[in-house]
């Protein structure tokens, strides 16, 4: 790397110059020579105080994080005897999931003779998200999986 284009500690274009000439300016000012961009031609180099560089990296990545929203899963389960009463019980659950940003993963657990007939299990819960969706909207439609039918709703996108 014989030539490099300098940076100065206060953005300043210091201009080309050799990697030596630029590392013997950085000693000078008791700071590091710090390779910014080095597929650039000539490859870019910055005058700077390397440690409080490595603090201000650290501190814009946990602020990235502290921003970053996790969406978490909820489940509700139902059955397919399931009455209207208790159906409006849980939509209010799923309804408070979703206004907080969760999905929500709704199943339904066939016994016995149920496993027969799962259009009932998505009959109910077709019903289920008819009372929920105008808070959500089906991720993943219902089904069936071995014993289990399973739903996904996600919460509607506001901006």
């Amino acid at each position: 790397m014989p030539k490099v284009r300098l940076i100065g500690p206060n953005n300043e274009q210091l201009g080309i110059m050799s990697s030596r000439e630029a590392l013997d300016i950085a000693s000078e000012q008791n700071l590091d020579l710090v390779l910014m961009s080095p597929n650039a031609e000539p490859p870019v180099c910055k005058i700077i105080d390397y440690g409080k560089f490595k603090f201000d990296q650290a501190k814009k990545l946990k602020e990235q994080r502290k921003a970053q929203k996790t969406v978490d899963i909820k489940e509700i389960q139902l059955s397919m005897t399931i009455e209207k009463h208790d159906i409006d019980v849980k939509a209010k659950h799923a309804q408070k999931f979703l206004l907080n940003g969760d999905k929500v993963k709704v199943t339904i657990r066939m016994k016995g003779r149920q496993q027969a007939r799962p259009e009932i299990g998505i009959e109910v819960m077709n019903t289920f998200f008819e009372v929920v969706k105008e808070f959500g909207v089906i991720e993943k439609n219902p089904e069936i999986m071995g014993r289990n039918i399973f739903m996904v709703l996600a919460p509607i996108k506001t901006k």
